[in-house]
């Protein structure tokens, strides 16, 4: 009986997982009164390696191989990551059982001096830690210098009031969450800054063999998301998406039909594929993927290959 059960939830140990975790950790326990649900929480690689960019040590599959470890030993049931960290190639004995509705996907311009990109004078140091959003800030803005910025985002904030970048750019999701939204000063249009697959999501993953977690977490789940989430991990996935490549995918769903734009850029900007694709939203992956070709068959495949990516 679900009375009797005692869940436990593996996450990172940041401020932001951590609340990312308590929504799921509150969603089950109101959703089955008398369920015991623990987080247990973890220090991960990529939270511990903040002196180099993730592209250089491996990829976003570092903040959740602790967590798959905790889901393989039995110390934990399931796991709640930010979705824009969860690699699109998760493979057996792992699956993304859960996709929860979407947060604003938006990026956000956070400056203690600017009020929007437009202000900000050549020069002027501009922190992120996305090769996305740095393609396309360099491409609308070229004359803007453009600096590595890890960290949790309570750190990232803290680097930018010391004054050692005139702005940084977050995810709106993660501010709002954290009850940071006042920190926003612009929120960047889907055009002008395409977010990543993923952003603005969370998912759940579990074990390939605990399907009977599926019917429990089923009602978590938000259809429109995830059907979103399908169109743009397709694109990443069929053009070897990682952080070591500038690409961003969007979708929404309208109705039965689904739309995607996504683009993959040289790092530099300079040079940015483009994308869009519709269609009924049962085809999610399909769109996707076939938006992924249209990009490879525009010359992102030379992209992909000087950044030693195969699509």
């Amino acid at each position: 009986m679900l009375a009797d059960r005692k869940l436990v939830i593996a996450t990172r140990a940041s401020r932001l997982a951590l609340w990312q975790a308590e929504h799921v950790q509150a969603r089950l326990v109101a959703l089955y009164p008398g369920i015991e649900v623990e987080l247990l929480k973890l220090s991960t690689r990529g939270d511990e390696i903040l002196d180099r960019s993730l592209a250089k040590v491996g990829g976003k599959g570092l903040f959740i191989k602790e967590l798959e470890n905790a889901l393989l030993d039995g110390r934990a049931d399931l796991a709640v990551h930010s979705l824009k960290d969860v690699p699109v190639d998760i493979a057996a004995p792992f699956e993304l059982s859960t996709v929860l509705t979407r947060a604003d996907c938006r990026d956000a311009f956070v400056s203690n001096a600017y009020a929007t990109l437009s202000e900000l004078p050549s020069g002027a140091v501009v922190g992120t830690s996305s090769l996305r959003r740095e393609a396309q800030l360099r491409a609308r803005y070229p004359l803007l210098r453009i600096e590595p910025l890890r960290g949790n985002l309570d750190t990232r904030l803290g680097k930018l009031d010391s004054g050692q970048y005139a702005a940084i750019i977050l995810a709106a999701a993660g501010l709002e969450r954290l009850e940071l939204g006042h920190r926003i000063r612009m929120r960047m249009s889907v055009a002008d800054s395409l977010p990543a697959a993923g952003q603005g999501a969370l998912g759940i993953e579990i074990l390939q063999t605990r399907s009977d977690l599926l019917e429990l977490l089923a009602p978590l789940a938000c259809p429109q998301t995830t059907v979103c989430a399908l169109a743009e991990r397709a694109v990443s996935r069929a053009l070897g998406g990682s952080c070591q490549v500038p690409l961003a995918a969007y979708a929404e769903v309208s109705g039965v039909t689904v739309s995607i734009r996504a683009l993959v850029a040289t790092p530099d900007g300079t040079t940015i594929y483009r994308a869009r694709g519709t269609g009924p939203s049962d085809q999610a992956e399909v769109i996707g993927q076939r938006v992924a070709q249209e990009l490879i068959d525009q010359g992102a495949g030379a992209i992909l290959e000087s950044l030693a990516v195969s699509p």
